[in-house]
């Protein structure tokens, strides 16, 4: 069994979209855990602001059958996929970790760069696995956490 960390986003109706995107998951992989949910401005283009978590589940599920999988319950969520880059999201689902792997193929990276450089990714990180360690900086999330400039990315728990 591997275990799978997974940052899930919406800014078009999060509330909603988010929720579905967990059942989806656990219907997947069963029991899962999921770090606080955090509110934060668009990063890369004016837009309504991100709701954004990371989730862990276990899986025996290799990692393209992971990712494939990820990109189907985008999909099921109404995911478009034919604007830019940066722009509004009813659902996005990245595989950040699989195990302690280092893997690249076409466009799939694990670990995930947005991992050290987004606070929406590293702080829900941080809170869910604080004592993993990256598997290429060989930095705890929460060394990491501490270093990152938090001024620079602004987010804020939702209670």
């Amino acid at each position: 069994m591997a275990t799978i960390y997974i940052s899930i986003g919406s800014n078009i109706n999060p509330a909603e979209n988010i929720q579905y995107a967990l059942q989806d998951l656990k219907q997947t992989f069963g029991e899962i855990a999921c770090s606080t949910h955090y509110e934060s401005k668009s990063v890369g283009f004016e837009g309504d602001n991100f709701i954004n978590l990371v989730a862990s589940a276990a899986t025996e599920l290799d990692i393209l059958a992971v990712a494939e999988h990820l990109h189907k319950i985008e999909d099921r969520h109404g995911r478009d996929r034919s604007g830019p880059k940066f722009s509004s999201r009813s659902l996005d689902l990245d595989l950040l970790l699989y195990d302690g792997e280092i893997f690249e193929q076409g466009k799939l990276k694990i670990p995930r760069d947005e991992i050290l450089f987004n606070a929406f990714v590293l702080r829900p990180l941080a809170e869910l696995a604080p004592d993993l360690q990256h598997p290429v900086e060989a930095k705890t999330y929460t060394e990491l956490w501490q270093a990152f400039d938090q001024k620079s990315q602004q987010l804020w728990p939702i209670v």
